[in-house]
């Protein structure tokens, strides 16, 4: 740290110098000998409005800067506080170009040599962290940053962020320094520089490497011994009663509220497990239903010696309860109990496939990143579970390289068999007595793909989602982007990927294959041609059925379809497809084939391409099988559709199958073979009845427990339901005037409620549409716009920038309706657009809707409204999450009150005020209520 070093932060009207945008506030912070010495700030006249959405942001408006000196006037003394200095910023290709062109404009070039960028720099060292932006990275490393958003603030927490990550980085073993210094001439920014000065300063010392680290192949990892956890030598009775079970959380929780609710479902839970029954537990919101089955599935399991899975929807909600619920458990419950988290081998890095990837020097950028990355978390991880990592999109193609796959290595071939990770988790989930796992986890474990305890005790949270995540286990799929994908990993003999690495140790070896390279070079080639043709007649086949302005559109591909002269063509090009991946396919395997019969002569980094290889072709092979299935032999329980993006018709077009229900499955795998399966969730019942959900996920002929437990929640103080009167019906109007309508009320309705807005539609078009009026009316130009599918980033990224804006409203479909958990400010308003039908041409939909009238039933009564009614029961769900929250819920389909079926949603909300008035007189009812929480 002799070095001078400045950091620099600009707040700036928009985007682009070259395209006007210009600086409002610069602020530099100049660290020397490791401290910060003095900071640099000004304001600065743009000589241009400054836009609304950057007043909200920055606090900076146009009265501020106007009395604040030009650019030029500053520039001489900017010029010589950066004159030799390393430059750093967050993000530091803006920063740098933005003062450039400011610089240039003033006649001046920038002094700046070197550069070093503070997201770049944790993304390496800080590998778990879930964000990288400046305010996330503050909040997590306790950095005071006061003012996001504004420079001399963001530019301070930038040189603490700088500092403490210097420090994380000098507290590496050499020997991972010495790695990272290699792959740093990679980086965008001067890594290789700050890498190298902490390098010679540790090797001035000797090294005491810290004793929870351990150095094996030349690799700084975490020691993990096998961690013999105590065994429950005695233990206690199930507390049955009220009072037991309170004085159970008084000991350990000085604010303990005793809820009934959960004492209740705990009861439930441990009946339905002692006395191996089956049961389906509705839990309202607020009853802290994690906690009311993980007890007593723990007094079972320890006292019986039983194992109890606990299966979630989602790998986050796995992590969420070992991290919170069960670490809480663990002080209250008077006995040890062992617990694991089972995921399928893939989620695990073999260290092995790792260290031979160290020796390769064709490394991309995301690749050396990534590597570096990987680094640092090996001194970390006691897991080795990539779901810690925080991958970018070329990560995760590389972590194809180095998951662990079905081992083609044998374990005294692997140097790293005693550390490896796969095999410490699979041991651990054979001891535990509690085993979290997801969803699709579960679905593999019926089906025997996974190498797991033979399980017959089940808790299904989320159970709601059980049938659907079935379907989504037992479909298949083929996409363009993955196929190219795929296509991209192997490789020509010219590209130094899988092919060329095989075609090197194949002649190293002498070994002749049947197939001469130049053949197989021809035939991939081909292969992507045919790709191209094959997604291009599914697109045109799509969209001549599509022929409105649709953004996305969906086919089904019935009997019918495949009599038609336009699917015939798709089938002759599949067949095309199929030829040349059958040709491929027989390539690659001579050649595995042939390095295996000479194993015992190949080197390390040729067994570790052996075991990448034999994983590639794992998911390379089953192409023909999901062609077979998609295209040639169609089960006859499968729906079959084309869905793609019209702006994208080749990279977003994909060819699904899944089956039409996978209640026999579930009916015979876990219900008929399972002593017992608790099902619970929030919204489980349609009209206070269990039939529809029952049916659907197959448990219906089984016997069973059923409890519907209501939420604490006082909704009537905490929730009210408004309907304008004044909307069109949406069944009686065009798609685009009713759009037009409610881009209207939502307007209104934004000012009114003054906070976060979140907006539910069911269509994507409609979503789209709405948002562009919404945006042209420039009446919301103070709110914080986003919309799923049309603002950049994840579903996760958009509701983090949701909740940092107190003026911000969110436009969301289909995943958007359920699982949404606020932590710290709650929403304000939730806005139903539609009610949630799904469509009747949705392929799914379409077909299970057939198979009831085919039946001879009604599709409408025993399908479509019950499944609306949970949707619209579990968009209500994201209104209130605690105590504290309070809001309002706006239907603007009056379908809810002027049809039959409408009042079926009414019954399905808590209970709950209800006002219906024209817009003009709502608008004042929706901001009392708001503004007496």
């Amino acid at each position: 740290m002799e070095k001078r070093y400045v950091t620099v932060d600009l707040e700036t009207t928009g985007n682009s110098f070259e395209k006007g945008d210009r600086i409002i506030q610069i602020s530099i912070v100049i660290i020397e000998k490791g401290k910060i010495i003095d900071q640099y700030t000004s304001l600065v006249n743009p000589e241009k409005p400054i836009p609304a959405f950057i007043q909200e942001l920055t606090g900076i408006d146009d009265q501020m800067v106007t009395v604040a000196p030009k650019f030029e006037e500053i520039a001489d003394k900017v010029y010589t506080i950066l004159e030799h200095s390393i430059f750093i910023a967050h993000n530091v290709k803006f920063d740098l170009g933005f003062l450039d062109g400011e610089l240039k404009h003033a006649g001046k070039h920038h002094p700046v040599n070197l550069t070093l960028d503070t997201v770049e720099l944790a993304k390496i060292l800080l590998p778990c962290s879930p964000s990288y932006k400046l305010q996330d990275l503050s909040d997590q490393m306790n950095v005071v940053h006061d003012n996001p958003h504004q420079a001399d603030s963001d530019a301070l927490a930038t040189a603490e962020l700088f500092l403490l990550l210097v420090k994380k980085a000098e507290n590496l073993p050499v020997v991972t320094l010495e790695m990272l210094y290699r792959l740093a001439e990679k980086a965008d920014s001067g890594l290789t520089f700050l890498f190298g000065a902490i390098l010679a300063q540790k090797r001035k010392h000797v090294e005491n490497l810290p004793g929870n680290l351990d150095v094996w192949r030349g690799i700084a990892l975490r020691k993990c011994p096998d961690a013999r956890e105590d065994v429950a030598l005695q233990t206690e009775t199930f507390p049955l009663g009220t009072d037991e079970k309170a004085q159970l959380f008084q000991q350990h929780f000085h604010h303990f509220t005793l809820r009934e609710g959960q004492f209740e479902m705990m009861d439930t839970v441990y009946k339905a497990l002692t006395t191996n029954t089956h049961a389906m537990i509705e839990a309202g919101t607020g009853i802290g239903k994690s906690i009311a089955y993980l007890l007593p599935s723990i007094y079972f399991a320890v006292n019986n010696n039983k194992q109890v899975a606990i299966s979630t929807y989602t790998i986050h909600l796995q992590h969420q309860l070992i991290e919170n619920e069960l670490d809480k458990l663990k002080n209250i419950i008077p006995f040890p109990f062992k617990t694991a988290l089972l995921k399928g081998r893939d989620h695990y890095i073999s260290l092995f496939q790792f260290e031979q990837s160290l020796r390769e020097n064709s490394d991309s950028y995301d690749e050396a990143i990534t590597k570096m990355k990987i680094l640092v978390w090996l001194v970390q991880t006691e897991t080795g579970d990539v779901d810690e990592l925080n991958l970018s999109g070329g990560g995760v193609f590389f972590w194809e390289k180095i998951r662990h796959s079905n081992r083609n290595v044998h374990q005294r071939e692997d140097p790293w068999h005693q550390r490896d990770f796969y095999a410490r988790a699979k041991r651990k989930a054979f001891e535990a007595d509690i085993i979290i796992m997801n969803h699709a986890s579960l679905m593999k474990s019926l089906e025997g793909r996974m190498d797991i305890p033979q399980l017959e005790y089940f808790i299904i949270d989320e159970a709601h989602r059980l049938e659907k995540a079935a379907r989504n286990t037992f479909g298949v799929h083929l996409g363009y982007y993955d196929l190219k994908n795929m296509l991209g990993r192997i490789g020509t003999s010219e590209k130094k990927k899988l092919l060329y690495k095989l075609e090197k140790s194949v002649k190293r070896l002498k070994l002749e294959p049947s197939i001469h390279v130049f053949e197989l070079d021809e035939a991939l080639n081909s292969f992507d041609l045919e790709i191209n043709d094959l997604f291009s007649l599914m697109g045109q086949l799509l969209f001549q059925q599509h022929k409105n302005n649709a953004y996305k559109a969906q086919v089904s591909i019935t009997s019918q379809t495949r009599l038609e002269r336009k699917w015939q063509s798709i089938e002759l090009c599949a067949e095309r497809v199929a030829a040349g991946h059958r040709f491929i396919q027989k390539g690659i395997a001579e050649r595995l084939g042939l390095m295996e019969t000479s194993r015992k002569a190949l080197k390390p980094e040729e067994l570790a391409l052996l075991e990448e290889t034999t994983a590639f072709c794992e998911q390379w092979n089953t192409i023909q099988t999901t062609l077979d299935r998609l295209v040639f032999h169609p089960k006859k329980e499968d729906i079959v559709w084309i869905e793609g993006e019209k702006k994208q018709i080749l990279n977003r077009t994909f060819i699904h199958a899944k089956p039409l229900n996978a209640n026999r499955f579930l009916s015979e795998k876990l219900f008929g073979t399972a002593k017992s399966v608790v099902l619970t969730s929030a919204t489980l019942t349609v009209n206070r009845s269990f039939a529809f959900f029952a049916e659907e996920c197959g448990i219906q002929p089984f016997q069973k427990l059923e409890k519907m437990i209501e939420s604490p929640y006082a909704y009537e103080k905490k929730a009210k339901l408004f309907i304008p009167s004044d909307l069109p019906d949406i069944s009686a109007v065009a798609s685009d005037e009713y759009t037009e309508a409610i881009a209207c009320h939502l307007i209104a309705i934004a000012h009114a409620a003054r906070g976060r807005i979140l907006v539910l539609f069911t269509s994507h078009d409609m979503l789209r549409k709405t948002f562009d009026l919404l945006k042209d009316s420039e009446e919301l130009h103070e709110y914080v716009l986003l919309a799923h599918g049309i603002s950049s980033g994840s579903r996760h990224r958009l509701l983090k920038t949701f909740q940092q804006f107190t003026k911000s409203i969110l436009l969301g479909t289909n995943s958007f309706w359920e699982g949404i958990d606020m932590n710290g400010e709650s929403i304000s308003a939730i806005v139903v657009t539609r009610l949630p039908f799904s469509h009747i041409h949705e392929p799914v939909t379409a077909a299970k809707m057939q198979a009831i009238k085919e039946a001879g039933k009604n599709s409408f009564s025993a399908y479509s409204l019950p499944e609306a009614i949970i949707q619209f029961k579990q968009s209500f769900g994201r209104l209130i999450r605690k105590e504290t929250d309070r809001g309002a819920f706006i239907v603007f389909d009056r379908r809810i009150v002027t049809t039959m079926y409408g009042s079926a949603f009414l019954r399905s909300l808590p209970p709950i005020q209800v006002e219906q008035q024209p817009l003009k007189e709502l608008i004042p009812a929706i901001e009392q209520w708001l503004e007496n929480e």
